[in-house]
C-alpha cells in the first residue's frame, strides 16, 4: 500500500504555490503624499506647509483628496482634458468661500496646481503638489 504522505504533500504544495500570485498582487490603491501651502492676500507671510498621505483608487480620474470633506467643502464640475484637471469648489463653513482649482499631472506619479478661493475676508490661493509614494488599500 502506498503512503498517503506524498500525495498530501503534493496537494499542500499546489495550494501554497497556487496562492502566491494572490499574495504578491499589487495593492488596489495608490498612496499619495500631498503638500499644500496657503497664501492670503494682505498677509505678509505664507502659512506653514501642510503634508499628508492619502489613499486613492488606482487610475482615479479625480485628483487624490478631491472628494467632498467633513468641513463643508464640496467639489463639483470636475473636468479632465489631457494632463489637466479643473473643478469648482465651495465651502460653507465660515468663512464661506468659492473657488476654482486646477492641477497638471506630470506623468502618472505627480502633479502640481492651485485652488483660488474668493471670500469676504479676501482672496486665498492654495498651492498643491502630490507625489505617488506606494500602494495602499483604498477600500478601507
Amino acid at each position: 500500500m502506498a503512503s498517503p504522505y506524498p500525495r498530501s504533500l503534493a496537494l499542500s504544495a499546489l495550494v501554497l504555490f497556487g496562492s502566491l500570485p494572490i499574495l504578491a498582487a499589487e495593492p488596489p490603491g495608490d498612496l499619495w503624499q500631498l503638500t499644500t501651502q496657503m497664501e492670503m492676500e494682505g498677509l505678509p507671510m505664507k502659512m506653514p506647509v501642510q503634508t499628508l498621505k492619502m489613499c486613492a483608487a488606482q487610475n482615479a480620474q479625480e485628483p487624490p483628496g478631491s472628494t467632498n470633506d467633513e468641513r463643508g467643502c464640496r467639489n463639483s464640475d470636475m473636468h479632465r482634458v489631457g494632463n489637466k484637471v479643473s473643478w469648482t469648489s465651495s465651502c460653507s463653513v465660515p468663512p464661506a468661500m468659492t473657488g476654482q482649482g486646477e492641477i497638471t499631472y506630470e506623468g502618472t506619479d505627480s502633479y502640481s496646481g492651485t485652488i483660488k478661493y474668493v471670500t469676504d475676508d479676501g482672496n486665498m490661493t492654495i498651492n498643491l503638489t502630490g507625489h505617488k509614494i506606494g500602494g495602499c488599500d483604498h477600500r478601507r
